[in-house]
């Protein structure tokens, strides 16, 4: 595949360290494919878990005063996945890296943004801490489940935003895109689905819900109108699908003609993928954020699309490397 011009060019013209990428074992094909799209070949580095289930990492090159990526999910499993991702950090450092930016594509402690209940943590300051603490200098993540959490970090964050890979993606999926509805699971989702029907130059509705106990919240009405048209459901990730089985029957029984869902992580945990697979939803895609085995993609029946926003990050690393504008991506 041809190394595209312009990311190649920013390059060559770079003055900064040599850039190099590593990954560690949460998502490699994602990591792959940014360099791909780079141009560069992906660093070569050794995880290891001892007998006693310590990690060690091990950089098989020389790193110094380089310009390091690091690509790493906070995907399954999750505590395995930071703390790899925290020893690559600090072997990059003590091995005299110039600069190094964890680039983390799902950042699951975002939801974890405030103090909702007594003698809690607040998990995605804690691991933003846990982060800088090990040398981070930088970060790069998308979609962000509280963009709060952006906010807990001393250092620069770019925070990407896959609308525009969505909304391409919703494009593509039926002929008059116009004509359809974007529907927000919930108030929470709202911006990011006005955002959507904006790019895509369609309607806008959302589910009203009311939180009944401090573990339980029901939905109490459709806001807009869904009635024999096609309906795009937007939201920053899927879990369990329990929020996405309940809102695809909402949209049907208000009389939603097609039902098409998109989200930026697609984590599918429990019983996600049998939800999905029974649910009365033409598709359900996801971002290549979180990796989606070839497994999971074959039980959910044809119905889980995987779309790739590889070439995003490595737009927006190639703009770091070379100090230009990281916002001119959404432009």
């Amino acid at each position: 595949m041809p190394v595209p011009s312009r990311l190649s060019t920013a390059l060559l013209e770079s003055r900064r360290s040599p850039l190099m990428v590593f990954s560690g074992q949460s998502n490699r094909p994602l990591a792959l494919a940014i360099c791909e799209h780079l141009g560069v070949t992906l660093g070569h580095s050794i995880t290891e878990k001892f007998t006693n289930d310590n990690l060690i990492v091990h950089y098989e090159q020389s790193l110094r005063e380089a310009d390091v990526f690091i690509v790493q999910s906070f995907s399954n499993p999750v505590s395995d996945s930071i703390m790899e991702l925290m020893l690559m950090i600090d072997a990059a450092k003590s091995a005299s890296a110039g600069r190094v930016t964890a680039v983390i594509p799902y950042y699951s402690y975002a939801r974890s943004d405030k103090k909702d209940s007594p003698r809690i943590s607040i998990a995605g300051r804690l691991v933003a801490d846990l982060i800088q603490a090990a040398g981070a200098d930088r970060v790069l993540t998308m979609t962000l489940h509280s963009p709060q959490v952006h906010g807990f970090f001393k250092v620069p964050v770019d925070h990407l935003s896959a609308d525009l890979v969505l909304s391409e993606h919703f494009r593509g999926c039926v002929d008059n895109a116009h004509e359809g509805v974007v529907l927000a699971p919930d108030a929470g989702s709202i911006k990011r689905a006005s955002s959507i029907a904006r790019l895509l130059d369609c309607g806008l509705a959302m589910i009203d819900k009311e939180r009944v106990s401090d573990t339980e919240v029901v939905p109490r009405a459709l806001i807009g109108e869904v009635d024999g048209k096609t309906v795009f459901i937007v939201d920053d990730e899927i879990s369990t699908a329990g929020s996405l089985v309940e809102t695809v029957n909402i949209a049907r029984s208000m009389g939603a003609r097609d039902v098409y869902v998109a989200v930026t992580h697609g984590v599918y945990s429990g019983p996600a993928i049998q939800r999905i697979a029974g649910l009365d939803v033409t598709q359900v895609a996801s971002c290549n954020t979180v990796y989606v085995s070839p497994e999971k993609i074959e039980a959910a029946g044809g119905k889980l699309a995987v779309l790739d926003v590889a070439p995003l990050f490595a737009s927006a690393i190639a703009n770091i490397h070379t100090g230009a504008s990281v916002s001119t991506l959404f432009s």
